[in-house]
Parts: structure tokens; C-alpha cells; sequence
């Protein structure tokens, strides 16, 4: 059974519907209007291509039943997600890599161009893939003792420059440049310190909670200004992203084939199955 997280008024636990796809489950509080997509792929929430897929089936139906907002979290207590699932993009053929990062590309629009107000409840680490969700909102509260950020270049691979421009509108470009080219990732203390997130939290109700402040901060703003403002902010980093879409699944599947950068996969794999 998926654990599903509900926001309370006082002690009263609101009415809401429940939707769920393989990895994903949505509850829509029907007294709020605001929807949270809790992600639901043990045990780190690490994303192969149905994953993806979930993700995006998710946000479409969120955004089709015309909620209020949208706040992501997870079902895990220990980790967000651990970003693209390495296992998806060892050995793999490129077929299999292109379908991967298309429907990693699908997630990310969908998310960072979301006519809705959109928040991360960041409970756990938030590496890479894990990273991008976050960012793609428009804010992030975060448990303490756990990190975020892009660290590809650990892996011999590069965060695309669609989102490497969403880091752009968080961080100040020194500091994103450092960061990216470092592979680093962010203390939840420096993540506020830098602006990587907005808030520390105590606990994942005291985060949704704060999500849930957030999107309710624009109940007196009109919806359509406020979405329209937005893609001001947006918009040319999404036609970018577009107009190259077809180069960016060619420039990754070239990375990741490069026998280097398998080897780098390979070794991280064995590291980890070494922890188990």
C-alpha cells in the first residue's frame, strides 16, 4: 500500500481524492484545491523511464483537474529522489538512453512550466535528477541534515544548459558555475544560505505546510496574471529548450556511450552494491 501524506487543518484531516500510477500517487485536497505528488519508487526514488513517465502522467492530471497548486514530495523518509537511475544508463543501448532522457526532458517542462504555483517538500537527499524537480519549482523547503544539488560531472556527464539556466534563476552565476563544474552538493544549511532553497523545516508536515502557505500566498492574486508573469520569467528558457530538444538527446546519448563514462557508471554501481 502507498503511504500518502495528508495536510490537516488543526487536527482534521481534509477531504481529498486519491490517484495513484505505478511510482507516483496524487491526493487533491478538495477543501485547498492544491494536489500533492508524492513520488513512490523504493527504495530512492531513483528515476528510470516509467518513473518518468508517472511523473508526467501526474503533473497532466493535476494540471487538467484545474487544482490550485502543485507540491512534490516523496514517500521515502531518508531521500527525495536520487536523481536518474544509474542502472537505466549502464550498458544500455542508445535507444534506451535517448527514451531516457526524452522523458526526463518531458518531466522537466512539465514541471517548470506549470501554469500553476509549484513547491518541492524536499524530506530527503536530492541529488542530480532529484535536484532538477526541485528547481523546475518555484520553491523549495528542505529537512535538515541532507543535500541537493547537480553533481553530474561525478559521473563524466554535464547538467543540460536548459537546466543549468534554471540554476541561473536560483543561484548567482559564480556560485552555479563553481557548483556545476564541481559536481557539488549543497548542505541543506548552504542550500539557504546560497538561495537553493527557500526554508528549513523540522519534519515533512511542517514542510508541506509550508508548501501549502506558499501557493496559498497567491489566493488573492489573479490566477491568469500571475501564470502569464511567470512564463515571462520562463518562457525563453522553454523555447530554447525546444528549438534544441532533438540535440540535447543526441548530445547525452553521445556522453553516457563514451566508454569512460560507462566505466565511471560501472564503478559507481559496484561501490554501491558494496554498501548493501
Amino acid at each position: 500500500m502507498l503511504h500518502l501524506n495528508h495536510l490537516r487543518l488543526g487536527a482534521r484531516r481534509l477531504p481529498s481524492r486519491l490517484m495513484s500510477t505505478k511510482f507516483t500517487s496524487v491526493e487533491i485536497n478538495d477543501k485547498t484545491g492544491v494536489a500533492i505528488l508524492t513520488l513512490c519508487r523504493p527504495p530512492v526514488n531513483s528515476q528510470n523511464a516509467q518513473m518518468l513517465r508517472d511523473i508526467k502522467s501526474s503533473i497532466d492530471e493535476i494540471e487538467n483537474n484545474k487544482s490550485k497548486g502543485l507540491i512534490i514530495t516523496s514517500a521515502s523518509s531518508k531521500v527525495f529522489s536520487a536523481g536518474l537511475d544509474i542502472s537505466e544508463m549502464y550498458k544500455a543501448d542508445k535507444e534506451k538512453l535517448s527514451t531516457l532522457w526524452t522523458e526526463l526532458q518531458n518531466v522537466w517542462v512539465a514541471l517548470y512550466g506549470s501554469s500553476l504555483p509549484t513547491a518541492a517538500a524536499i524530506n530527503g537527499h536530492a541529488p542530480a535528477g532529484g535536484c532538477l524537480l526541485g528547481v523546475a519549482c518555484e520553491y523549495r523547503a528542505m529537512l535538515p541534515k541532507c543535500v541537493i544539488g547537480l553533481n553530474e560531472t561525478q559521473l563524466g556527464i554535464i547538467a543540460p544548459e536548459w537546466l543549468v539556466f534554471g540554476y541561473l534563476n536560483i543561484l548567482p552565476p559564480r556560485v552555479a558555475e563553481r557548483a556545476l563544474t564541481q559536481g557539488r552538493l549543497f548542505t541543506t544549511e548552504e542550500a539557504l544560505k546560497e538561495g537553493l532553497i527557500d526554508e528549513i523545516v523540522n519534519s515533512k508536515d511542517e514542510a508541506l505546510e509550508k508548501c501549502q502557505n506558499f501557493i496559498e500566498s497567491f489566493d488573492k492574486v489573479n490566477s491568469v496574471a500571475r501564470s502569464l508573469t511567470k512564463m515571462q520569467f520562463r518562457a525563453a528558457n522553454i523555447k530554447e529548450f525546444e528549438k534544441n530538444r532533438q540535440k540535447d538527446v543526441d548530445d547525452f546519448v553521445s556522453l553516457a556511450s563514451r566508454p569512460e563514462v560507462q566505466k565511471i557508471m560501472g564503478d559507481y554501481l559496484d561501490k554501491n552494491k558494496s554498501k548493501k
